[in-house]
């Protein structure tokens, strides 16, 4: 696999949108969990990258983040966070990224592209997310489905509406410069 220098720009833009929407948080009283806009920027990733540029935007941030450099939500840093109750989520957001960009369709099927970001962007992550929630936690599965799966849902999908949407408004400027 040879990259780019393009490529190596919007891989290292994307990690930076992801860090900075990681210090967008807003904590939730009864979740471990907070609401942030880092799904948004999974999702478009996975929309504007190639699957390989999106899945190694997304590697990179976590590296970052594991490395002791606070860019995880709320500017927290460390394996700790990995391998607390967030973990299961952020360690999916590469393969969320992979899997939107590998299936997306480049022509203007809007509705394709945000199933793809339901699926991908949205349940794949709690398909993650939730059992480790779980498992880190020492909820039953039911209890972690209430605390870290239904709140964050009417979010979600309004993040996946306006994450395909903007990929539509950007897709012909950006594969101009791409």
């Amino acid at each position: 696999m040879s990259i780019r220098t393009k490529d190596l720009i919007f891989i290292s833009l994307f990690t930076s949108i992801m860090v900075v929407v990681s210090y967008i948080k807003i904590p939730l009283p009864f979740s471990p969990v907070p609401i942030t806009l880092q799904t948004f920027a999974v999702m478009l990733a996975g929309l504007m990258l190639s699957p390989s540029s999106a899945f190694l935007s997304m590697l990179i941030y976590l590296l970052l983040g594991a490395a002791g450099v606070p860019v995880f939500a709320g500017g927290r840093a460390g394996l700790n966070v990995i391998l607390g109750p967030s973990g299961g989520y952020l360690l999916s957001w590469p393969f969320a990224a992979f899997f939107i960009s590998t299936f997306k369709k480049t022509s203007n099927n809007f509705l394709r592209n945000l199933f793809l970001n339901l699926i991908f962007g949205v349940f794949f992550i709690y398909f993650i997310g939730v059992p480790y929630l779980a498992f880190v936690t020492h909820l039953s599965l039911n209890k972690a489905i209430a605390v870290g799966l239904f709140p964050f849902i009417p979010g979600d999908i309004i993040k996946a509406v306006i994450a395909s949407y903007l990929y539509f408004q950007l897709k012909k400027p950006l594969e101009k410069i791409m």
